[in-house]
């Protein structure tokens, strides 16, 4: 309760220097030259479906930051006023991650690196040798100009709310009153509908249309589930670490404590959704549908896909089970780590076994791809959290979370 008797700087900006512009700057190189070094060895293919996890990896945190935002001020959240700044963030930078998804995306299916389940010449000509009847009947569904119009109208329109929320933030800094308050509960109210209907469409396009014959309508529910889980824990290890640099005194353990039941209770919702997809196609007695699980039950993966229920599963739900783990900064930060780390390995087993026929391996490619992203993401990110006070001054529920305690 200590917070009671602090007067916190509300103005305090965060200056991106020193080693984290250095550190970011440097993972991006790496990232750069694992792409080259993918591309010029011949394994054109494996370094597409790696720019599509990474990009499409990206774009779901920032997703995931603007989906944060909503959700508080639709609820009309007190305790999370305090670190907004730091989801706003995320969403300030999801137009450039949605520009860098649909060029990669946009190649692969020029190249015909990604996709080539349905983007194939002549798979919906009847009197090719080519032809598959199961894709000629989704064709009206999935064809190149109206696959890729889905797709930028999609990250368009989420953009447009990345765009204005974090505006009427800053507007209410500079004007007080309710009125920004008001507007940014109603274009969330407004933000949340659309989000809800096109984000299971976004992943069915993006992920499950790799694998074409195949199909689950849960599928959706389970890259949300995937999304939402690292976007928190993402919200978490920024806001330890700008702790750590002496930012967010008004952030304490009862912060990290509700974030931490967030982190534990969607890890056990995404597992719920993963285990229920697998489930089903036992419980409906629909064995066409196990060549999904089949191919990722092949040697190359076999184990991966077991680490997988582990990492993201049984780690955060026993490490992060006690009332004094989720306090704990660096508990909390450990598991925030494993999440991100596991949910890489499990958009990994949801790209890799459906769009790498040849030259699969596990190295240098996907090891400095991740990074190049971490580092693209965290130069964006905390370059668009200098631009802002860290405390929203004049949110009306700032002082509740000043003051939060559970």
């Amino acid at each position: 309760m200590g917070a009671h008797n602090h007067t916190y700087n509300f103005s305090e900006q965060y200056e991106f220097s020193g080693k984290a512009k250095t550190y970011s700057l440097i993972a991006i190189v790496i990232g750069i030259a694992a792409i080259a070094f993918g591309f010029l060895t011949g394994h054109a293919e494996r370094t597409f479906a790696n720019l599509l996890l990474m990009s499409y990896y990206f774009t779901c945190i920032c997703a995931a930051g603007l989906f944060f935002i909503a959700v508080q001020f639709v609820a009309q959240a007190g305790w999370s006023a305090g670190l907004i700044r730091i989801p706003q963030a995320f969403a300030k930078v999801l137009p450039i991650a949605s520009i860098i998804l649909i060029i990669v995306v946009a190649s692969g299916l020029l190249s015909h690196n990604l996709y080539h389940h349905w983007n194939h010449e002549g798979i919906t000509d009847p009197t090719s040798p080519n032809y598959d009847a199961l894709i000629a009947g989704k064709a009206s569904y999935l064809n190149v100009p109206f696959f890729l119009t889905r797709l930028v109208f999609f990250l368009a329109l989420y953009c447009i709310f990345a765009f204005l929320l974090p505006k009427l933030s800053n507007n209410e800094d500079l004007e007080g009153g309710l009125n920004s308050y008001k507007k940014s509960i109603k274009y969330s109210a407004i933000f949340l509908v659309i989000f809800g209907f096109t984000t299971p469409i976004w992943s069915f396009d993006v992920i499950m249309s790799l694998e074409a014959h195949w199909f689950s309508t849960m599928f959706g529910w389970y890259n949300f589930a995937a999304m939402w889980v690292t976007g928190l824990a993402s919200i978490a290890i920024t806001v330890i670490l700008l702790k750590r640099a002496g930012y967010l005194g008004w952030i304490n353990e009862n912060h990290l404590h509700d974030l931490g039941k967030f982190v534990f209770a969607f890890s056990i919702f995404w597992t719920y959704v993963w285990f229920a997809q697998f489930l089903l196609i036992y419980y409906a007695n629909i064995p066409e549908e196990t060549v999904y699980f089949y191919k990722r039950f092949e040697p190359e993966y076999l184990p991966w896909f077991w680490v997988n229920i582990v990492v993201n599963f049984v780690a955060p739900l026993l490490i992060l089970m006690t009332r004094d783990a989720k306090r704990k900064t660096n508990m909390l930060l450990f598991v925030c780590i494993v999440i991100i780390c596991g949910h890489w390995l499990d958009y990994y087993m949801m790209i890799m076994p459906g769009t790498v026929e040849s030259h699969r391996g596990f190295g240098i490619i996907e090891v400095g791809t991740f990074l190049g992203f971490v580092g693209l993401f965290a130069f964006f990110m905390l370059n668009a959290l200098s631009k802002a006070a860290l405390a929203p001054k004049n949110h009306p529920f700032l002082q509740e979370s000043v003051h939060h305690h559970i």
